[in-house]
């Protein structure tokens, strides 16, 4: 049965977007810093030599190429000013989050609410700046390294240049995400990941067309990945919506002389609670070693011959890793971030209501984490296999990278998300517009009082 919401988006018009001031605002705010962003992916980073670097990633398109350029627009490509992308803020996040639930003193300050998680942020910002600038080390050396530079630029000089370029592209970054989040529409971090893979697309479906032109893929192949992209966004969907809903009971209360009954709800579980954050954590804790190995291919250093041997996409040690560290991170961000058990049962209790036959406060909690861990195994399993097994297959195939599993899981979800808070903001402008014409027709049927007769 569909509810009223459901029903009350659904009848959303263009009419009723024109008139929501607001949400087009907030539209027109995050296109304008998507479309800079875009921009900055075309400013090269001083002293890089184009076009050996365009040569070097041509041969290296079906490897780490296809991975970089989801994750960063196709900006280290063309080495732009956000060659790093977001990815080190993201992986600040995963370790501050890993030290919040694990030291005492930041779980106490992560409890004080605003102040509090305004300390956090802060300090994911200086552990950004802190990666960012190691990851930009490691990249100019490498680059310089492979004889990516122009001739006539000392060492020295574009380490120093590349660093501060690199560095500060991804402290942009963050901040555009940062304001996306908090004055446009979606979550920005999410937004400039999705059209980072959304620009590439069309490049990608040309190079897999003439591919099959040129006969390197057969026919049967192009229509079995065709087939395979739309089974997974239906699968997708169909997980991302998928619900576990627990019954709540609230109990009669009486207001003055009149009892009112006791009424009844759900609340709704997630199968996947956790979205698509796991995947991109796991996908940015793979880009690092594998972006500094491709670029030091060259050098004759054991380690990172070995890191470019087996955690390469399709490796069997890498699908692995992406498979532990997917489980990982969704059941962590799940309990840490989403969904939080203790919470969540303090939350009933202070409302009154309770799960049937589970008495409130401590074992309700122990109930949710329950249930809430038995769901996950399913949501776990469903992003290890949309993200793992089209890799497999793109391996086998030498389907371009932005067919894979992650990139769709990534685009489906982010589009599912930003079109939700369209649609909340829509509902609370009818609302809004409901409210003020029930004031006004209020106003109407109010009868003046008459002032008392003089005597």
């Amino acid at each position: 049965m569909v509810s009223a919401v459901e029903n009350m988006a659904a009848n959303t018009s263009w009419s009723a977007l024109g008139k929501a001031t607001d949400l087009r605002n907030r539209i027109l705010f995050t296109l304008g810093l998507l479309i800079v962003y875009r921009m900055g992916t075309f400013i090269p980073v001083p002293g890089i030599d184009g076009i050996a670097l365009r040569e070097f990633m041509e041969g290296a398109g079906q490897g780490i190429g296809g991975m970089v350029s989801m994750f960063t627009g196709g900006a280290l490509g063309r080495m732009g000013i956000f060659a790093l992308g977001i990815m080190p803020y993201i992986s600040a996040s995963i370790i501050v989050q890993l030290m919040t639930s694990m030291v005492p003193a930041l779980e106490q300050m992560k409890k004080e609410g605003a102040q509090g998680q305004k300390k956090i942020n802060q300090w994911t910002r200086y552990g950004t700046v802190a990666l960012a600038t190691v990851q930009a080390y490691g990249l100019s050396v490498g680059l310089f390294s492979g004889d990516f530079v122009q001739d006539g630029i000392g060492q020295s000089y574009f380490i120093f240049s590349c660093m501060i370029t690199l560095v500060g592209g991804t402290m942009f970054l963050m901040w555009l995400g940062e304001q996306i989040t908090a004055r446009g529409i979606g979550n920005g971090i999410s937004l400039i990941i999705f059209v980072g893979i959304i620009a590439e697309v069309p490049a990608a479906l040309a190079q897999f067309f003439a591919s099959g032109r040129s006969g390197a893929i057969s026919p049967g192949v192009i229509i079995g990945v065709i087939v395979m992209v739309i089974a997974t966004i239906a699968f997708v969907v169909f997980m991302e919506r998928a619900l576990r809903k627990i019954h709540i009971q609230y109990p009669r209360r009486q207001v003055g002389m009149k009892v009112y009954d006791g009424g009844s709800s759900h609340l709704p579980v997630k199968v996947n609670p956790a979205g698509v954050i796991p995947a991109i954590f796991a996908s940015s804790l793979l880009l690092l070693p594998i972006t500094i190995s491709t670029f030091s291919g060259n050098s004759t250093s054991p380690v990172m011959s070995w890191l470019l041997a087996n955690f390469g996409p399709g490796q069997p040690l890498y699908l692995l890793f992406f498979i532990v560290m997917i489980v990982f991170f969704a059941y962590f961000y799940t309990f840490n971030v989403s969904f939080k058990p203790d919470d969540v049962a303090d939350n009933l209790k202070n409302q009154n209501g309770f799960v049937p036959g589970i008495r409130p406060g401590k074992k309700t909690a122990e109930y949710l984490e329950y249930v809430v861990n038995r769901v996950l195994v399913l949501g776990a399993a469903y992003l290890a296999a949309v993200c793992v097994l089209p890799e497999i297959l793109r391996g086998q195939f030498a389907i371009p990278f932005y067919f894979g599993g992650t990139s769709v899981l990534i685009v489906v979800s982010v589009t599912m998300d930003t079109i939700q808070q369209v649609q909340s903001h829509l509902l609370a402008q009818q609302y809004e517009g409901l409210i003020e014409k029930s004031n006004l027709r209020g106003k109407g049927k109010t009868r003046k009082k008459r002032s008392p007769a003089r005597k």
